[in-house]
């Protein structure tokens, strides 16, 4: 982008977010977001440490800087070998990432750098000088260089750690670059509404009423032309509509089946891994009656599935904070007619939304997460009734998360029956129907016994 090119879309959020505060600050900010996700923490935690105030404005600068951090680190490494400061050098990288040609800089060229050396200025005053001259030095080489970062680097050509990109290539020899292409994009915000109160129909009419666009993608899936915040949803805070992927929503039509395959009235379900409460909710949306426990090792986190709850007005769940692995410390023997397990993984499959996981996950975490994978689905399998099911799920795009573990279980567990499942669930559009986030679901039936 020039410097007389108009503010992208990512500018007009950030500058909207940020209410008035100075670009300057918006950079400090965010390059301190860069700093902790460098240093192995999440952006989640890193914007909550940030401002009130800043908070909006620097998580729209730290995403747009995540996705395009593998090319501003490469950058950064050519136009200056002698390693910064931590600070100073997580300040190049965010500028970096947001005058880096393909990412559709997000403010002029010439404000970015005026306002980043402003922010050296700020907080790191003996390195002003030398952050001006690198991104000047950028801007007057730009062209070559990124062509020729692109050209030796795949990290810089991807955006995405090189272990990263050769496991996708692995999985999905077909697909991969396309899989790479489609993390880098900014993922829908995808509503669910709630059964008790209407369909996807119904609540498109009512949000077109107030003036907000919108498309309903399955009987109580709504997809949105443009995120809002939750508080403008017609019906949010009454309980009517939750935020929910579409991927995401196949979770409860799976455990439940339909017509002779649905579970009896008053079926006992197991929400294994149930914070923040998403698929618990759409559960008890669509069948009141059954007796759910909602289960999560995390006891902070099984608040979000409490909360969830009550503003959905929904009482059917008991909540226990405990590791379903250790099923002796809080099973009562009662056999469950089904069990959702939305098991731990790499999240690979919903870096459009979370986009520093790529920078915080290892090649070795595949193995150890598969590995308690393994684990859960041993331990949770005895508890299934015959007769009964169990629906694994994983929000991963890598093989050895999804099929890779039905192959192995099946081989364990000869009692163990594949019943439909849609699988692997990649992130790429399909005749111009939005993508879900990237899913993997299998389902085991166990058969009942003889009669």
């Amino acid at each position: 982008m020039n410097a007389s090119s108009p503010p992208s879309h990512a500018a007009t959020a950030a500058a909207a977010a940020g209410h008035s505060l100075p670009l300057s600050r918006l950079l400090a900010h965010t390059a301190d977001a860069v700093a902790a996700v460098r240093a192995g923490r999440s952006l989640t935690e890193a914007l909550a440490a940030c401002p009130a105030a800043a908070r909006p404005g620097t998580q729209a600068l730290s995403f747009h800087a995540m996705r395009w951090m593998g090319g501003a680190e490469a950058a950064c490494a050519r136009l200056a070998p002698r390693m910064p400061p931590p600070r100073v050098h997580a300040l190049l990288i965010t500028a970096l990432a947001l005058l880096w040609p393909e990412a559709d800089a997000p403010y002029p060229e010439h404000t970015l750098v005026d306002q980043a050396v402003a922010c050296a200025h700020q907080t790191a005053p003996k390195s002003a000088s030398f952050v001006n001259a690198v991104l000047r030095r950028f801007l007057r080489e730009r062209a070559v260089l990124v062509a020729d970062l692109q050209a030796t680097q795949p990290v810089a050509r991807h955006q995405h750690p090189r272990w990263w990109i050769d496991q996708l290539q692995r999985d999905w020899p077909q697909q991969w670059a396309a899989l790479l292409t489609a993390a880098n994009q900014a993922a829908p915000m995808v509503l669910r509404v709630h059964a008790g109160h209407g369909d996807a129909a119904a609540y498109v009419a009512e949000l077109a009423t107030a003036g907000l666009r919108a498309t309903a993608a399955g009987p109580h899936a709504v997809v949105l032309d443009q995120p809002v915040p939750v508080q403008s949803l017609p019906g949010f805070e009454a309980g009517r509509v939750s935020v929910q992927d579409l991927s995401a929503q196949h979770a409860a039509p799976l455990l439940l089946g339909q017509n002779a395959d649905a579970l009896p009235q008053g079926a006992r379900v197991l929400d294994a891994c149930a914070a923040p409460g998403g698929k618990t909710a759409h559960l008890l949306e669509l069948r009141p009656d059954l007796q759910l426990l909602a289960l999560d090792s995390d006891a902070q986190r099984l608040q979000r599935v409490t909360q969830t709850l009550a503003r959905l007005h929904l009482d059917g769940a008991r909540t226990q904070a405990a590791d379903a692995r250790d099923t002796a410390a809080w099973w009562d023997g009662q056999p469950f007619d089904a069990i959702l397990l939305d098991a731990p993984c790499s999240a690979s499959g919903i870096v459009r939304r979370h986009p520093d996981v790529r920078w915080l996950r290892r090649a070795s975490d595949i193995g150890d997460l598969a590995r308690t994978q393994r684990a859960l689905l041993d331990m949770l399998w005895p508890l299934v009734r015959p007769g009964g099911r169990l629906v694994y799920a994983t929000c991963s795009v890598f093989r050895a998360e999804g099929a890779g573990q039905v192959s192995a279980f099946l081989q364990r567990h000869a009692d163990a029956r594949t019943g439909s499942a849609p699988g692997h669930l990649l992130p790429l559009t399909d005749n111009s129907v939005p993508a879900g986030d990237g899913f993997f679901y299998a389902r085991f039936d166990k058969p009942a016994r003889p009669t």
